[in-house]
């Protein structure tokens, strides 16, 4: 029988759909960003005469990583992407709208069981919704601007089956994580399905952050099958009816058990995304900084869960917080609810919607021998800056910037 991603492919393909074959994909949804979003135009011009596009409602421009522009390069390539959407009637979501692979959940354009992909190597997020999403370069999402199509080879799918429920405090970020220490070596090149009691005790926002860092585990996506909530929530934003595609006795070709019980606070130590500690081993660990955000942690549920622990309190005072969500509508309902501006009476930088952290200095870097505690999925060298970056869950990051020191939220 076949596995989530096999329903999927099939039903956006003529080919033969078997692990190990190469098929040709129909594909719904494709954006750029303004990164490499100008080198798709690039190679749309210099490859293709005319016609460049297939279909423009279904291709979009979407710009996070520098947003707004800072640099020339990045204005110049952003007016580049400006200049050939008009002339080509393509929809922009401009320097103002935030996280593209975020914007296209809550604009309705990615729902479940849709085919996209996109300039951002972190757009199998999109296995949040149960929809299939990946990230390529930019001469791949040319040829999928100019024919809705691309290759791909159909991956082989593992199955994890997470057992029991934590008593303590813990976030989909430290599930993750977890994920992360248990799955690099064996999740490499494969698509993924979660399962479990914690799985479906989690939102859509929690959904998101296990499924932006299946690109840290090495996985092609990692499809959490959508319940009721998600797929009212995509209908809501699409205004289609949503038939979401479920695994039934699917032919897998790994199945892991992972106990759950004992999880709680995690962190990723400098310098890999699967350097996992508990948070408990690693308090003396002194921070200068802390970035809640980014494609991983930038949801409202991740905000909220920051807010209950700064709200009231001053953040020490040689740490530097900064916040930004992944939207500017989630930017919105942060600023009706009271969020920001608690956020900032306890010190905090809240930034506009955009990548930030991630995203070449966009809110700021670390300097040398600097620690930062940051809720993003990447913490390599250079990445946010030349000091050390450790990866967690906002209630740590949020504790973290109370007390000056790697804190776990549940100390607080």
């Amino acid at each position: 029988m076949p596995t989530i991603i096999e329903k999927i492919f099939q039903t956006h393909t003529k080919d033969r759909v078997e692990v190990g074959e190469t098929i040709w994909l129909d594909i719904d949804l494709r954006t750029a960003r303004d990164f490499a979003g100008a080198n798709v135009v690039k190679n749309l011009i210099e490859n293709y005469s005319k016609d460049y596009i297939a279909d423009a409602k279904k291709t979009f421009f979407t710009f996070d990583c520098n947003a707004p522009a800072n640099t020339i390069e990045y204005a110049t390539n952003q007016q580049i992407c400006r200049k050939f959407a008009r002339e080509n009637g393509i929809k922009i979501y401009d320097v103002d709208s935030g996280i593209g692979s975020h914007v296209v959940i809550e604009e309705g354009l990615a729902y479940p069981g849709i085919t996209a992909v996109s300039t951002d190597s972190h757009f199998n997020l999109l296995g949040a919704i149960g929809a299939f999403g990946q990230g390529m370069g930019d001469v791949d999402i040319a040829f999928a601007f100019k024919t809705g199509k691309i290759w791909f080879e159909v991956p082989p799918t593992i199955k994890v089956n997470f057992i029991g429920m934590p008593s303590g405090l813990w976030n989909a970020k430290d599930l993750a994580l977890l994920c992360v220490k248990e799955l690099k070596r064996i999740s490499l090149g494969k698509a993924i399905e979660f399962y479990g009691e914690i799985i479906d005790s989690l939102s859509l926002d929690g959904r998101i952050t296990l499924s932006s860092m299946v690109t840290e585990m090495g996985g092609i996506a990692g499809f959490i099958p959508p319940d009721e909530k998600v797929i009212k929530f995509c209908e809501k934003a699409s205004g289609k009816k949503i038939k979401p595609f479920y695994a039934e006795d699917a032919n897998y070709e790994k199945e892991i058990d992972i106990d759950v019980r004992d999880l709680e606070p995690l962190v990723a130590m400098p310098p890999s995304p699967s350097n996992v500690k508990r948070v408990r081993d690693v308090k003396d660990v002194k921070i200068d900084s802390v970035f809640i955000g980014s494609c991983t942690n930038g949801r409202m549920d991740d905000m909220q869960s920051a807010w209950k622990i700064i709200k009231g309190k001053k953040i020490k005072e040689d740490v530097k917080m900064k916040v930004v969500p992944a939207t500017r509508r989630l930017w919105k309902e942060m600023l009706d609810r009271g969020i920001i501006k608690d956020l900032v009476e306890a010190g905090a930088i809240v930034s506009h919607a955009c990548c930030a952290g991630c995203a070449s200095g966009q809110i700021g870097m670390t300097g040398i021998d600097e620690n930062q505690v940051s809720t993003s999925n990447r913490n390599f060298k250079g990445k946010q800056g030349a000091g050390n970056t450790y990866l967690a869950s906002p209630e740590t990051a949020a504790a973290s910037a109370l007390t000056g020191y790697l804190t776990g939220g549940d100390e607080i």
